[in-house]
């Protein structure tokens, strides 16, 4: 079965909602043929003639296969997407709370496709049969977490006695071996520490091409953050927010999906910024993110675990100079920005520099520099060199990065 088919299968005005979202050129039906045949297949799921997925049993099934997923095929809006909301409208929209509660990831999913500009637009012109639904997040009951026990270590079994074995080869070593001289057990420790940290320099020369030997590129590296703090040993790119809801267990955080270029699919991240900036202007929105260690090389400040939930990337935001309370937005990239895009600090010392792989927290590069990042008159992002006054503004290559309002205000 091929997409035309599988949506000509589609009863109006789902088959319409479908179409005038894939025929304006905004969504993919699958960028790989792998992706293809899954929008293919879920969208024949939705067309068949008896639908499972709308009925509480299906709606669980669905609930726990969406746990996981921002979206059903990959990490980008589909056709998929649009059929299976188009599916669910008529019985999400007739739920009240708590009902629509009862299937949390099935309700967030909606939430977020409905929410999505190519679908907004397109639903629209076929309202009201396609009405947008506003749920009571706000008083959405508390997930319940099962903390599973501890294991208890398992008691390893002893070696058999020779008598038992046998056999005398397992006692008579033991028997004949001499006694630890004082303070040798503390030096066997050293020098496999010592061994431990040859492997590991090793392995990393080989991963930056060094040679086998690895003394010299760990050096190397070990050399690219001497010297002054400078922004561009930070790794900043162009992040799109796909999915975002507020912290099950925090009132002040959200939780958000944030779509950075990379074939991972989106990374979670959380930011404290419930009180400020109302969840209707996170979504879909473009922003700027620095990159957080998730065993991605560039990746240079490892990750914050923040009330239960990890966060792989920090958002820069502008704070007004006033004060938190007189105002927070995110740092808008340019028009036209994609993720994943570098984010770079004008001026020929900056613009090509490479960022660091991972920042030492000793050194608190992060901290020395931030008290330079700033919005000027025009509300571009900079960064204000300390010592020479010399200002460098923050871009990407199709342009400058700015705040929608604040001037003067510190970036964080």
């Amino acid at each position: 079965m091929n997409f035309e088919s599988s949506v000509g299968k589609l009863s109006s005005p789902l088959k319409d909602l479908v179409l005038s979202v894939t025929q304006n050129g905004s969504l993919h039906v699958g960028k790989q043929e792998k992706d293809q045949a899954e929008v293919i297949e879920w969208i024949a799921k939705v067309g068949a003639e008896k639908n499972e997925l709308v009925n509480d049993t299906g709606l669980k099934t669905l609930d726990a296969q969406l746990v996981p997923r921002t979206y059903l095929v990959s990490n980008y809006l589909t056709a998929a997407d649009v059929a299976l909301y188009g599916a669910l409208h008529p019985t999400i929209s007739k739920m009240l709370p708590p009902q629509y509660f009862a299937y949390p990831s099935v309700t967030r999913y909606f939430d977020h496709i409905q929410a999505c500009a190519p679908v907004r637009t397109a639903a629209g012109a076929l309202t009201p049969a396609l009405a947008h639904v506003a749920f009571d997040f706000a008083n959405a009951p508390a997930l319940e977490r099962v903390v599973e026990a501890p294991k208890k270590k398992e008691k390893k079994e002893k070696a058999p006695d020779a008598q038992e074995a046998g056999t005398s080869k397992v006692a008579a070593p033991l028997a004949d071996a001499p006694a630890a001289a004082p303070g040798e057990g503390k030096t066997q420790k050293k020098e496999k520490k010592e061994k431990e940290k040859k492997k590991d320099a090793a392995a990393a020369g080989e991963e930056t091409g060094g040679k086998k030997k690895g003394a010299a590129p760990a050096k190397a590296a070990a050399a690219a953050d001497d010297g002054e703090p400078v922004p561009s040993m930070i790794d900043l790119r162009v992040g799109h927010i796909v999915d975002v809801m507020k912290h099950p267990d925090a009132d002040g955080l959200y939780v958000e999906q944030i779509d950075l270029g990379e074939e991972t699919g989106p990374r979670t991240v959380v930011s404290g910024l419930v009180n400020y900036i109302p969840i209707e202007q996170m979504r879909d929105k473009y922003l700027v993110a620095v990159y957080l260690d998730q065993t991605n090389k560039q990746c240079n400040l490892k990750p914050a675990s923040m009330r239960g939930v990890k966060s792989f990337a920090m958002v820069l935001c502008a704070t007004s100079k006033d004060g938190k309370d007189a105002g927070i937005e995110l740092i808008q990239p340019p028009a036209n920005s994609r993720p994943g895009d570098r984010v770079f600090f004008e001026g020929d010392a900056f613009a090509d520099a490479t960022p660091l792989a991972q920042l030492n927290p000793k050194k608190k590069i992060f901290e020395t520099i931030q008290p330079g990042f700033i919005t000027l008159d025009s509300r571009e992002a900079a960064w204000v060199n300390p010592a020479t006054k010399s200002v460098h503004r923050i871009r990407t290559k199709d342009g400058v990065c700015v705040a929608p309002t604040l001037v003067g205000a510190s970036l964080s």
